[in-house]
């Protein structure tokens, strides 16, 4: 991929995840949380899935691959997103945010199991880019349930990068977004019901909120990020979500109002250090992977 097209694509994608934190904030008080991510999915799925209908793109034929798109629907909208929405009513979305943005460094480990391995420095990048972000955040003893709450959110989400990148390659990326959003989102309302005490109230605020969430911060920021996926490494891509919380500082300053501190310009600085550490050389697949796509490979070219 083009370099600057790389850039380009990552820098709208971690934008409109980090200022995705602060509307959720501003939409917190309208409604529950789960039922409030369960809005926000469903319509963003249903939206979509009418545009790759209308569009005439390639849906799963077998149940198989059904089930591969529901599968990451449920690690990442409803894991995930789950994860975030019920985190914000213990903790603050900084805390939050760094939390949930430890996904990196669980795929660098995860991948380590899958045929992929990484230079000294890419490691230290990883280390240094998540100082970064608890300085910019700040530093808190995290004692509370939606600490775990949200650590799980980054476990669900390592994997689900891992599963695109597997699997990605059998669906076109938007159709795989419409649907994981929407079954994602249908499993996060039928847990609101079962297990919340679900309540919203709808306003024209709510609304723009909503709707903000469904198109911007889901389906433009879902596709995007999913399309990096399947065209590069999974360690690389996942690096730059060090982004999404110095984003999602800028909108709290401009949204909520919130104040910039040495913290943030000092965390900014790791932030692009731990960036640039983790880019200078690219992961590598083990030898034995390696020779066996190599065999794959040959053997399906040499079959009609």
């Amino acid at each position: 991929m083009n370099r600057w097209k790389f850039i380009t694509l990552i820098i709208l994608s971690t934008a409109l995840m980090g200022s995705a934190f602060s509307v959720i904030k501003m939409g917190d008080v309208y409604a529950s949380p789960l039922l409030f991510a369960a809005i926000r999915f469903i319509l963003a799925g249903l939206l979509l899935a009418f545009i790759v209908r209308i569009m005439r793109m390639p849906h799963p034929k077998h149940p198989g691959e059904w089930f591969k798109v529901a599968l990451i629907g449920f690690f990442q909208t409803t894991g995930v997103f789950g994860a975030i929405f019920l985190s914000l009513r213990t903790i603050t979305a900084g805390e939050s945010s760094i939390l949930i943005f430890v996904n990196p460094i669980l795929v660098v480990l995860f991948s380590a199991f899958i045929g992929l391995r990484y230079s000294l420095l890419q490691w230290i990048g990883v280390i240094v880019g998540f100082i970064g972000v608890v300085i910019l955040i700040g530093f808190h003893p995290y004692y509370q349930v939606g600490v775990w709450i949200a650590l799980s959110g980054a476990v669900f989400w390592a994997i689900t990068t891992l599963l695109v990148k597997r699997w990605s390659s059998f669906i076109n990326i938007w159709v795989l977004t419409a649907y994981q959003m929407l079954i994602g989102g249908i499993l996060l309302l039928f847990i609101s019901e079962v297990f919340g005490h679900p309540y919203v109230v709808f306003n024209v605020s709510f609304t723009l909120i909503v709707l903000w969430l469904a198109i911007m911060s889901s389906i433009v920021q879902f596709g995007i990020w999913f399309y990096l996926i399947q065209k590069n490494d999974p360690g690389k891509v996942s690096s730059f979500l060090f982004l999404a919380p110095f984003f999602g500082v800028l909108s709290g300053l401009i949204l909520l109002r919130e104040p910039i501190t040495l913290e943030i310009i000092i965390g900014g600085l790791f932030i692009f250090a731990g960036i640039y550490l983790v880019n200078m050389r690219e992961s590598e697949k083990l030898p034995a992977l390696e020779k066996a796509e190599e065999k794959a490979k040959m053997e399906t070219e040499g079959n009609p």
